[in-house]
C-alpha cells in the first residue's frame, strides 16, 4: 500500500472594499482551525486594505489555540468585461 500525499484543502475568499475585517478575520480563523489554508484575493486599494486588516484579527482568534499564522503574498491576473485586472493574493497558513 502506498502512502497518500498530504493534501491541504484551500478556502478562497474574494475580498471587496466593503468587506468587514472582523467578519473576514473570523472566517479565516474558522478555516484555519478546520485545517484549511486560506487564500484572500483582492483587487483595488480598498479591498487590499480590508484583507490586510483582517489578518491580525484572525491571528488574535487562533492564538488561543496555540496557532501562528504565516502569509505568502503574490499577484494574480483576472479578466473582466472591462479588461484584465491585476490583484493581490494572500495565502494564509496555520502552524
Amino acid at each position: 500500500m502506498q502512502a497518500q500525499p498530504d493534501t491541504v484543502s484551500e478556502k478562497e475568499f474574494r475580498v471587496k472594499s466593503v468587506t468587514p475585517p472582523p467578519e473576514l478575520g473570523s472566517a479565516i480563523a474558522h478555516a484555519i482551525k478546520a485545517g484549511h489554508q486560506v487564500i484572500l484575493k483582492a483587487v483595488g486599494a480598498g479591498a487590499i486594505n480590508q484583507s490586510v486588516k483582517s489578518i491580525p484579527i484572525a491571528q488574535s482568534f487562533v492564538a488561543s489555540f496555540g496557532t501562528h499564522l504565516t502569509e505568502e503574498i503574490s499577484f494574480f491576473r483576472t479578466t473582466t468585461p472591462e479588461g484584465e485586472l491585476l490583484g493581490i493574493a494572500i495565502r494564509i497558513m496555520g502552524s
